[in-house]
């Protein structure tokens, strides 16, 4: 049996939807097996109680921290502390940070730094900075939203001129000499250089975001598959 990715789970209760546990566990299920589950926060304060409500539920290790100065977060410091622990003295390949908070961008770093993929989950509000630094960010408050209208998406899409040249990019390094790529060896490029998440902008699959917009080709490959071409190349 191949060996199965071991994942920990640090959440900040303060700064993430505790209706979205569900959804966050599914997604980690794809990597592996989530072996530590901590949520921190200070657990009298009652704007953190749905998280409280589903703690037994998912199996969730509560960190209690009393907010010693007002303004200054000490469980977001508890987090840290815990999460460079793990790094040290557990053998972990996946670290999870459910949060919306930039100050957690130079962990992210830190962890990467020692080689282990760090899958970021937070709401449309968390910081650019937090959001790259992630081998994967997921927006929580957008992961279940249908599909937005074409128009809507030329525009948003076209006018990210980062993301476009993203996918140009991969595009490029696996291109025939037709300048068609396989859509799978184009994805994961893709995950490679960025934090990028097609459900972030409302597809289900990545070849539903080429469809979208008209600076790419898409055509049927062999099997299921998809093959992209930028349109310039034609």
């Amino acid at each position: 049996m191949e060996d199965k990715q071991r994942i920990a789970l640090f959440i900040d209760a303060d700064n993430a939807p505790a209706s979205k546990m569900e959804l966050i566990l599914s997604e980690l299920a794809k990597y592996g097996v989530v072996n530590i589950r901590r949520a921190y926060g200070n657990w009298k304060n009652p704007v953190i109680r749905p998280w409280e409500e589903i703690l037994h539920e998912f199996a969730i290790q509560p960190i209690q921290q009393f907010d010693l100065t007002k303004g200054k977060n000490a469980a977001d410091i508890a987090l840290v502390i815990d999460v460079m622990d793990v790094l040290y003295t557990k053998n972990v390949d996946v670290v999870c940070l459910v949060s919306s908070d930039c100050d957690f961008t130079p962990l992210v770093t830190r962890a990467l730094s020692d080689g282990k993929v760090v899958l970021g989950f937070g709401e449309r509000k968390a910081p650019m900075p937090f959001v790259n630094a992630c081998s994967k960010f997921l927006y929580l408050d957008e992961a279940e939203s249908t599909t937005p209208k074409k128009n809507e998406v030329k525009k948003s899409i076209k006018s990210d001129s980062r993301l476009i040249n993203l996918l140009r990019q991969a595009i490029e390094a696996h291109a025939d000499e037709n300048g068609w790529a396989t859509l799978g060896p184009v994805g994961s490029h893709i995950s490679n250089q960025a934090s990028f998440d097609q459900r972030n902008y409302g597809f289900v699959k990545l070849s539903d975001l080429f469809k979208a917009i008209d600076l790419f080709e898409t055509k049927k490959a062999a099997g299921n598959g998809y093959k992209v071409r930028d349109a310039r190349k034609k």
